[in-house]
């Protein structure tokens, strides 16, 4: 193989940038979608399809969509994923509430733990230190 087939094989592998997802506005759906509707003979239907590039499925989710009146010259569209929704202010309360539960239990135990080793350092001294039951 020489070195001009090597470039050229090289050129010809090529990879282009990641696909992106094709996107059709509502009024190009229902322009093929009338003229889907339109077609009368045998074979118009996979000659529109075609010659714009389109799938099958893509012909039957736009008609269902239609049907629904998503299609519809005021209907807005229809935004994918979740939906955000008010929060609650009595979440946003526990979650405080929870934070400062968890702040004053750390430094409850921070503060016991310190009261053993004075008492172990007063036992060592020959100090008892006054125990809670007295």
């Amino acid at each position: 193989m020489s070195a001009s087939e090597v470039a050229f094989l090289g050129q010809e592998t090529e990879v282009s940038e990641k696909a992106k997802r094709r996107t059709f506005t509502a009024e190009y759906k229902r322009r093929i979608v009338k003229e889907a509707d339109a077609c009368k003979a045998s074979g118009e239907v996979g000659e529109l399809l075609r010659r714009e590039g389109l799938y099958s499925s893509h012909l039957t989710t736009w008609r269902a969509a239609r049907d629904r009146g998503e299609l519809g010259p005021g209907a807005a569209t229809k935004k994918r994923g979740p939906h955000a929704t008010a929060p609650d202010p009595r979440d946003k309360r526990m979650a405080e509430m929870e934070r400062q539960i968890s702040r004053l239990t750390t430094r409850a135990e921070r503060a016991e733990a310190i009261a053993e080793i004075q008492k172990k350092v007063a036992a060592l001294l020959g100090r008892p230190f006054p125990s809670e039951e007295s």
